[in-house]
C-alpha cells in the first residue's frame, strides 16, 4: 500500500503512515516494524450477500463449515495480541454476516488491536453505524467499483450502489471514519473522475484504489486489466486530484494498493517538476521497502489457514486452530514460500531481478506473477514501468 497523500504532501499525518514509513518498516522480516507483528487481514467468513466478479476469496451466499468459532476466534485474537499485531482487518466474504462480528471486533479493540472493516457496505444501517462507533471500530472501508448500474453489474446485485452509499452516509453521520475501496479495471477506470466527484460531494475522507490482482474470481479477469499506458493516465489523474484537494484545503487520504511501481512512477514524475520533493519521496519509499507480503501484511482465512496476503490464498503456512499465529509467521524452516518472501531478492527472475528500483519495490505482487507465468518468482506482469525507466536500456 502506497499513500499518494504522504508522498506528495509530506507533512500529512495519518495512522497508517507510521506503519508504512517508519525508519524500521523496510528492515523487518516479520512485521510492520521492529517489535511489531504484521497487519492481519482476517477473512472471517466466506459467506457474502453479493457476488462480485473480481472476488479473490470466491465468496457467495452459501454457508461454509469449519469457520472459526467464537471461542477459536478469541483465542486467535489473543495470539495476535501476544505477537503485537497492530491492526486486524475484518474482511470476508462479508464480515457483517458473522453473528458474532461485534463481539469479536470489540474483543480485539479491548486487546489494544486496531479493529477495521472491509465491507461492501450494503448492510450498514444507522444503528449499525452507531454500534461501530460505540465499540471502537477505527475505520470502515466500503467497496464501490463504479457509479450506479456499473457498480451493480460488477457486484452482481441491483441496488448495491445505493445501499453502499447509504452505508457510507450512515457512518459519516455518526462520525465513524469511513472510506472507499475501488478496484481499477477496464470496466470502470473511465469513471474515476466521477468517483472523485462523489468523494468531494459526500465529504468522504479516504479512498484506496486497488490494482487488479489475478486471484480467486479475479484470475478470470487478466484480459480485463488496463494497459500500462492507461495505468499511467490513471496515476496522473490520481496525483492531480490529490494535489487539488490539498489546494482547496480539503485534504483526503488517497492510497494505491497492490502495485509498488506506483511509488517509482510518482517519484519520476515529481523529479521533472520538483526535484527536492522527489528526493523526499524516494526517502519515504526507501523506508517502506516495497511489497511486504509475508512480512508486514498477512491473511488468515475463515478456516484459520495463514497466507502471505489476502490475494495469495493458494499458499498456506499453517492453521491458527493448531498453532499460535506468531509461531506460524516466524517459522521459516517449514515453508519455502514464507522463507523466500522474507528475503526474496535473490529468488526473483526476469525484469524484477534486474530492476534498479528493486530496493523500493521488492518485486511487487507475486500472486500476479504466478497467475500469468505459473512461477511464483517471475516478474510481475502488471509493472508498467518501461525497460528504460527500470535501467535495462
Amino acid at each position: 500500500m502506497i499513500s499518494v497523500t504522504k508522498l506528495l504532501m509530506q507533512d500529512s499525518d495519518h495512522y497508517g503512515d507510521g506503519l508504512r514509513y517508519h525508519k524500521d518498516s523496510g528492515k523487518t522480516v516479520h512485521g510492520t516494524r521492529k517489535g511489531h507483528g504484521p497487519v492481519v487481514v482476517w477473512n472471517c467468513t466466506r459467506t457474502c450477500n453479493l457476488n462480485c466478479i473480481h472476488c479473490y476469496s470466491d465468496s457467495d451466499s452459501n454457508s461454509y463449515s469449519g469457520e472459526l468459532s467464537t471461542k477459536e476466534a478469541k483465542t486467535f485474537i489473543d495470539d495476535l495480541q501476544a505477537f503485537n499485531v497492530p491492526v486486524l482487518l475484518f474482511s470476508g466474504g462479508e464480515p457483517l454476516l458473522r453473528n458474532d462480528f461485534f463481539e469479536l471486533a470489540e474483543y480485539a479493540a479491548q486487546k489494544g488491536i486496531r479493529s477495521t472493516i472491509s465491507t461492501n457496505g450494503t448492510l450498514i444501517d444507522k444503528q449499525m453505524a452507531k454500534d461501530f462507533k460505540k465499540i471502537g471500530i477505527s475505520y470502515v472501508g466500503i467497496s464501490l467499483d463504479g457509479i450506479g448500474e456499473n457498480n451493480d453489474n460488477f457486484r452482481g446485485q441491483s441496488g448495491a450502489f445505493q445501499d453502499a452509499l447509504a452505508g457510507i452516509r450512515n457512518c459519516l453521520e455518526e462520525g465513524q471514519k469511513v472510506g472507499l475501496r475501488f478496484t481499477i479495471n477496464r470496466h470502470n477506470y473511465k469513471e474515476l473522475p466521477d468517483i472523485f466527484k462523489l468523494i468531494k460531494e459526500e465529504n468522504i475522507p479516504r479512498v484506496c484504489f486497488y490494482h487488479l490482482v489475478y486471484s480467486g474470481r479475479g484470475s478470470e479477469m487478466k484480459d480485463q486489466d488496463i494497459s500500462p499506458e492507461e495505468t499511467r493516465e490513471v496515476l496522473d489523474l490520481i496525483m492531480e486530484k490529490t494535489l487539488e484537494f490539498a489546494r482547496i484545503n480539503d485534504p483526503k487520504e488517497i492510497l494505491m494498493v497492490a502495485n509498488h511501481a506506483d511509488g517509482i512512477y510518482i517519484y519520476q514524475k515529481m523529479l521533472q517538476e520538483d526535484p527536492a520533493k522527489a528526493q523526499e519521496i524516494l526517502k519515504l519509499l526507501g523506508k517502506n521497502g516495497g511489497n511486504r507480503s509475508g512480512i508486514a501484511i498477512s491473511s488468515v482465512d475463515s478456516q484459520g489457514w495463514v497466507h502471505p496476503d489476502q490475494f495469495t490464498q493458494n499458499h498456506t503456512f499453517g492453521n491458527v486452530k493448531e498453532r499460535p499465529f506468531g509461531e506460524i509467521w516466524t517459522d521459516t524452516d517449514s515453508n519455502e514460500i514464507l522463507r523466500g518472501l522474507k528475503d526474496r531478492k535473490p529468488l526473483l527472475k526476469g525484469r524484477c531481478s534486474q530492476c534498479r528500483w528493486l530496493d523500493y519495490c521488492n518485486g511487487n505482487f507475486r500472486a500476479r506473477a504466478e497467475s500469468v507465468y505459473h512461477d511464483f518468482w517471475a516478474s510481475d506482469p502488471a509493472c508498467y514501468l518501461t525497460d528504460k525507466e527500470i535501467g535495462l536500456k
